[in-house]
């Protein structure tokens, strides 16, 4: 297997690692904040769903995970095709996860966000096994997020049948 390029706390990438990640968070938000009391409000939601200041928080927690995982690769990168595979699976899931909230909430497509979810739960688990292969730890940290959006996935489901 790999072997660490090093084992030392390196926090500039890190911080870019964290920068990326809450950026797309933050773009994605400027898609879902303003549909929150105007066009969610009007859908009809299962009992199972959370109240509207649970989702920054959860994904706020989610993106610092997914970004420490990320860097806990990044240095155990050691330019093989499996690292290469490894980056564009990540790069893949938090392109899906972008999407979702343009095809949800700015595009107000439940049929299309159910679809993009579905995909991107694919896209977590392959994220977390070749991650596993630079970093154990790694993977296990995706684990919240993969758990966070099985609910999400299992949320847009019932909207989406609550809706048609």
């Amino acid at each position: 297997m790999t072997t660490p390029k090093t084992t030392k706390f390196q926090p500039i990438p890190f911080v870019i690692s964290l920068a990326i990640t809450l950026a797309i968070g933050v773009v994605a938000s400027l898609f879902t904040r303003p549909q929150i009391k105007s066009w969610y409000v009007t859908l009809n939601k299962p009992g199972f769903t959370p109240p509207n200041w649970a989702f920054p928080v959860a994904w706020t927690t989610l993106y610092i995970l997914i970004a420490t995982a990320a860097y806990l690769v990044w240095k155990r990168r050691d330019g093989s095709p499996q690292y290469r595979i490894t980056v564009i699976t990540y790069a893949a899931q938090l392109l899906l996860n972008f999407a979702w909230s343009i095809v949800f909430f700015g595009m107000h497509q439940i049929s299309g966000g159910l679809v993009n979810i579905v995909l991107l739960l694919v896209l977590i688990i392959l994220n977390m096994a070749w991650f596993g292969r630079f970093s154990k730890a790694a993977a296990w940290l995706l684990l919240p997020y993969l758990l966070w959006v099985s609910y999400a996935t299992a949320l847009n489901a019932f909207i989406y049948m609550m809706n048609k």
